[in-house]
């Protein structure tokens, strides 16, 4: 697979088939049934050279020259590989020749990146803080002390404001230097922009308009009636840390039976309101700061009273959640707006109950924003992610906004949707499929907020052909996909990235030998699993085991070789032999198995999925498993219990968690105090090698995973236990001295029933 993470690091691309099989009329179960043809594509994955002019376009389709067009230097020419259109090129071009090519014509440049405007006329980023007060104290503090680290990582020039909430909700005139001063909202109420504007008194020195949108100084409002409420960072920094740390818990306490009041709902829709009114289509972050669940206003997810518990994923499966639809709505509406608005809605939900991350996910990811998950604002996942999100240099986040993700794709192909951090623009067109997946029935989607981690997964319909067009395969057998992202970069320019891809086609069931060479298991694995986590969303009577079975079966029926009624003869090749595998973690995975973890957590981890690339993918899916030993360097080792010894430390990566387990030996060692002694220094370097493996990947990683140390035969043991392969039944030890205790079948068991039901 080393080939296809090369064109990775290249383009920023990764398909399943990078051969794509193309139907007859007369195929009634395609090749591509299973696993469509499909992208993930991470738009801002490298840094390019930065092109300082204007593409050059197409005059029919309006794709982009790239280094699949044809040139024609007698003629000044070039032809689009698209539409086929030749079209000539502009005067400032005709000094070209094959030995002066412009950059977008080198033969590797089918990435590219067009300066298109500078950074003196956009505005500065803007972050406004919604802070939850219905906390115990001591989470108070935790979270003030957060975010007060944070301010001062904020650049100067940055706009900042802030809404705290309970019952009410404020909202701070930061530019007010004399003393705290706030405007009160009630929480039972929703709140449109007019009525803010007028409760804020926006139009005291100004008149109102009398028609038209109002939105930013150019359209109604003062830059100082703006500045009140939403000030430069470097203007308002004494007022800002004061407000903090006079910020109490919520004044309004709850009866012991009812839970505190909290309108998150309604928080959330004044800041959109007030951001869409000051900075529309500007850089801007809702950043939410959630304690719990909310039981007030639109967007509630629970009542105030105790007796009544939070929804479960049975009660949604069910239709018996009270309030979980509504919310939905609620939140459907506020992305819409945040969507048009440009803006971006990040939710750092810090608590042990449920807060509602399940309901605001359509908010989130269609402005593309973050969501962090921890037990606490004290914990290291929400307070390290916080600062990662500021953070400058090597690993910083590379946060980019206001984008606009466009395709193009030869004839044939057709594009179904996205599933991943965007929504759709409703662009109509001949690219457009009947058959709709995510965000689809459109061609151009908006992408409020995106980072170098940030990628999409773009699902493909190809036409079928009759079998006569076979005899063309040998002269334009090439399929072309060109994606196009407009976005505004951190420092303010706006900027145009271009990729064009080139995948040849062969009709699929003539051509099986020729499609194993280019299937990419990975990203098969992975774009299995986004499709699953949105069936799963969509389609209340789906079964994702059935379904992920079914598609195994039919895979490996195709390229596996077998003879009829011998399980022991079956084989697939080297490029299909780990999909079985990806497929047997993906079904107790938890993207799959949703028993014992509530909406909010699947919610979480199933957002994580839709927007991270295919490397953090696979680990989501299949966790690395590493060994450290005295007598050898760190190796990975199989997923099973099996690799669990005495004298061994090993590392999980699951990717949301990190566990570091020490053998019995190893611990009682450790527990004795040996590594604290001088002739003991190889238990001290084998001590320390996994804490640092660990933190080489948290400091690359967002949201922060969860380190968890732990002992063989310790309670905490668990969260390795949970991940591997149970290979032992339970009823005896194995070479690790442990047992695994579980109704899930084990690999190999799993295997041989894929074998009995592909020959048989």
């Amino acid at each position: 697979m080393a080939e296809f993470a090369e064109l990775e690091s290249q383009d920023g691309v990764r398909m399943p088939w990078n051969i794509i099989p193309v139907a007859t009329t007369k195929d009634h179960q395609p090749i591509d049934s299973e696993i469509p043809v499909s992208a993930i594509y991470t738009p801002l994955a490298h840094s390019t050279p930065l092109l300082p002019y204007a593409p050059l376009r197409c005059r029919t389709c309006r794709s982009v020259l790239n280094p699949y067009s044809v040139v024609d230097f007698s003629a000044s020419t070039w032809g689009c590989p698209f539409c086929f259109n030749r079209n000539p090129f502009p005067l400032n071009y005709s000094s070209i020749s094959d030995t002066n090519l412009p950059p977008e014509l080198f033969p590797r440049s089918t990435t590219v990146e067009y300066l298109s405007s500078s950074s003196s006329s956009s505005p500065p980023p803007v972050f406004l803080f919604v802070v939850d007060t219905c906390l115990f104290s001591d989470e108070l503090d935790f979270l003030r002390s957060s975010l007060s680290q944070a301010l001062d990582l904020i650049p100067d020039v940055s706009v900042v404001g802030l809404i705290a909430f309970d019952s009410l909700v404020r909202v701070y005139e930061l530019g007010f230097p004399h003393c705290n001063k706030s405007y009160f909202f009630h929480g039972n109420r929703d709140c449109s922009k007019d009525q803010l504007l007028d409760q804020l008194s926006f139009f005291v020195k100004s008149p109102k308009p009398s028609s038209g949108v109002i939105a930013g100084v150019r359209d109604g409002l003062s830059a100082e009636d703006i500045a009140r409420f939403l000030p430069p960072a470097a203007d308002c920094q004494f007022t800002l840390h004061s407000v903090l740390e006079e910020l109490g818990s919520s004044q309004w306490p709850a009866a012991p039976d009812h839970r505190p009041g909290r309108c998150t709902g309604v928080a959330l829709r004044i800041a959109a309101c007030l951001l869409g009114a000051c900075f529309p289509g500007s850089a801007a972050r809702i950043m939410a700061f959630v304690g719990g669940p909310s039981t007030l206003g639109p967007g509630a997810i629970v009542s105030r009273e105790l007796s009544e518990p939070i929804r479960s994923h049975k009660d949604i499966d069910k239709d018996s959640a009270p309030c979980y639809q509504e919310a939905v709505e609620f939140y459907e509406k506020l992305a819409k707006q945040l969507v048009h608005q440009g803006h971006v809605l990040d939710v750092f939900a810090s608590s042990v109950d449920q807060v509602g991350i399940a309901e605001m996910k359509v908010a989130v990811e269609q402005t593309g924003g973050f969501v962090v998950l921890a037990e606490s604002f004290g914990h290291s996942v929400f307070r390290d992610s916080l600062k990662r999100v500021f953070q400058s240099g090597e690993n910083d986040l590379g946060l980019s906004s206001c984008g606009i993700f466009e395709i193009n794709c030869s004839k044939g192909v057709k594009v179904q949707g996205i599933i991943g951090p965007c929504a759709s623009l409703e662009k109509k067109g001949p690219l457009c499929s009947d058959t709709g997946i995510g965000q689809g029935h459109t061609s151009a989607w908006k992408m409020c907020g995106l980072g170098k981690s940030t990628s999409v997964c773009l699902v493909f319909e190809i036409a079928k052909r009759e079998t006569a067009d076979v005899v063309l395969q040998s002269q334009i057998n090439q399929f072309y996909f060109q994606f196009l992202t407009y976005y505004q970069h951190s420092n303010g320019q706006t900027r145009l990235r271009v990729t064009t891809l080139s995948r040849r086609w062969v009709m699929g069931t003539e051509n099986l030998q020729e499609l194993t060479n280019g299937f990419d298991q990975e990203a098969a694995a992975v774009v299995m699993a986004r499709l699953i986590s949105f069936k799963m969303e969509t389609q209340p009577e789906f079964n994702p085991q059935r379904w992920a079975d079914k598609a195994l079966v039919n895979l490996c029926s195709r390229f596996g070789e077998y003879q009829k009624g011998n399980a022991s003869s079956f084989n697939l090749p080297s490029q299909l032999s780990n999909f079985p595998q990806f497929v047997f973690h993906l079904r107790r995975s938890q993207f799959v198995q949703v028993f014992n973890n509530s909406p909010d957590e699947t919610a979480y981890f199933r957002m994580i999925l839709n927007r991270e690339n295919v490397s953090n993918s696979v680990v989501m899916i299949q966790p690395w498993l590493v060994s450290f030993t005295f007598n050898s360097q760190p190796e990975p080792i199989p997923l099973d219990v099996a690799s669990i010894a005495a004298d061994r430390i090993l590392l999980l990566d699951a990717y949301f968690t990190l566990v570091i387990f020490h053998g019995a030996t190893i611990a009682q060692w450790r527990k004795a105090g040996y590594h604290h002694q001088p002739e003991h220094q190889a238990l001290v370097h084998l001590l320390q090698s996994p804490r640092d493996y660990s933190d080489t990947i948290i400091n690359e990683r967002f949201p922060i995973p969860r380190l968890v140390i732990c002992d063989q035969y310790g309670s905490q043991a668990r969260f390795l236990l949970a991940k591997l392969n149970p290979s032992s039944d339970g009823n005896g030890p194995f070479s690790g001295g442990s047992n695994v205790f579980t109704d899930d079948v084990s690999l190999s068991v799993f295997l041989d029933h894929l074998r009995r039901l592909i020959v048989h």
